[in-house]
């Protein structure tokens, strides 16, 4: 009799997980039910990576290398490559993908923007990439530059949609500037756009932020919500670069990320839980913590903790410092965190303050991630976030205004 509810339980328990797995249906898989009509007739270049993939975990390469009316005829990779065989930061060459034989050009080497000369023989563009919702990382950059080539050669673009990890709802941060456009800002919007790839593909096609329009169409998902952070989604993940390991790693990136263009403190790369911390050797965990939670940041705990990198800042080092938890992701500010960690340094060591001790040769990337060198001056007078937070925020309800008329999920 226990055994039979034994059974009984476990398979109630495994039923909401199922039901969940349903919900949302990316934009491969939708093209898939369609049976790849609009892709009939025309010869196919494909820009990815390993975050492309259906419902069963097949690559978006194979899906449309097999399917009997595509044809494939290019595939275009971005940072990491289209088989995420590439280090973050490293270039990469053209070379022959050795499972289907079709010709990779490179868009992360000496040329980030597909070639007249790359687009020769295809009629159309089709990306479909995982994004994390953060204008810092790079795939976006790659979109939009490639939807200017297509419009440049007159080749229709098709973005195959997919979840934005942090939701649809969440903005934060200043537009970058004029300046500061760079690979890790290339569009003027916020930080965090609140945006799928989808939705901001049209944005941008339609608000001239391209310089010319494209033949754009978006292959909607099924079943998502604007409410969906990607853990409500169902959706398997496949790691979007070999620091976002995990759907929950996106959260954390925004939380750390601007901070660690500086090199100043470990911020989690090159241990067990990258962007989620925060430490150095000169730093007492438990006084930061006490601090830092003494700030009542909303949603928030930070927890004192002791790590040894295994690479990359403080590699091989003792260090003391701060994991981030998120109680509470919806009602956590994610961008907010890594200022305050900065405020809260320079208050208990003075002599640590950041824009003292960091790098000057690394304030460009900064301001470049930071969409702006304002961030930097004025935090830099007195280390503190008030300081900066009214411009961090001033551009948050106009673009959400903007955006809104883009949505194509409620």
């Amino acid at each position: 009799m226990k055994f039979s509810k034994l059974i009984i339980t476990a398979a109630i328990a495994v039923i909401p997980f199922i039901a969940v797995a349903q919900d949302v249906d990316t934009g491969i898989d939708v093209l898939k039910e369609q049976k790849f009509k609009i892709l009939e007739g025309k010869r196919v270049g494909l820009i990815t990576n390993p975050t492309g993939f259906d419902n069963t975990l097949k690559s978006t390469i194979d899906v449309l290398f097999e399917a009997p009316n595509v044809n494939l005829v290019a595939l275009f990779g971005p940072e990491h490559g289209v088989r995420g065989d590439v280090h973050a930061g490293d270039k990469i060459e053209n070379l022959t993908d050795p499972k289907t034989g079709i010709p990779v050009f490179s868009l992360y080497g000496s040329t980030r923007k597909p070639t007249k000369e790359m687009l020769e023989g295809i009629d159309v563009l089709v990306y479909d990439i995982q994004d994390i919702g953060c204008r810092s990382f790079t795939y976006i950059s790659t979109m939009g530059l490639a939807m200017q080539a297509a419009a440049e050669n007159n080749i229709e673009f098709i973005v195959l949609d997919r979840p934005n990890p942090l939701g649809g709802n969440r903005v934060e941060g200043n537009l970058a500037e004029d300046g500061f456009i760079s690979f890790v800002s290339q569009f003027k919007i916020p930080y965090i756009y609140g945006l799928t790839c989808g939705e901001l593909a049209m944005m941008l096609n339609e608000e001239n932020m391209l310089g010319m329009k494209c033949n754009l169409k978006v292959v909607k998902m099924e079943g998502w919500r604007r409410c969906m952070t990607f853990g409500k989604t169902g959706l398997q993940w496949v790691p979007s670069s070999p620091h976002i390991p995990q759907p929950e790693t996106s959260l954390f990136y925004p939380v750390s990320g601007i901070l660690g263009e500086l090199g100043y403190i470990s911020i989690g790369v090159g241990y067990t839980i990258p962007f989620q911390l925060f430490a150095a050797e000169w730093i007492e965990a438990q006084s930061l913590a006490s601090l830092l939670n003494n700030y009542s940041i909303p949603g928030v705990h930070f927890r004192p903790m002791h790590i040894k990198p295994f690479y990359a800042v403080g590699v091989g080092k003792n260090l003391q410092g701060v994991q981030v938890h998120l109680m509470d992701e919806q009602k956590a500010p994610l961008t907010d965190i890594q200022f305050y960690v900065m405020q809260a340094l320079a208050e208990l060591y003075p002599e640590k303050a950041v824009f003292k001790n960091a790098d000057p040769k690394r304030f460009r990337m900064f301001d470049q991630v930071s969409g702006s060198d304002y961030i930097r001056l004025k935090f830099s007078e007195r280390h503190r976030f008030e300081d900066i937070k009214e411009y961090w925020y001033k551009d948050v309800e106009s673009f959400r205004k903007l955006s809104q008329k883009y949505y194509l999920y409620r």
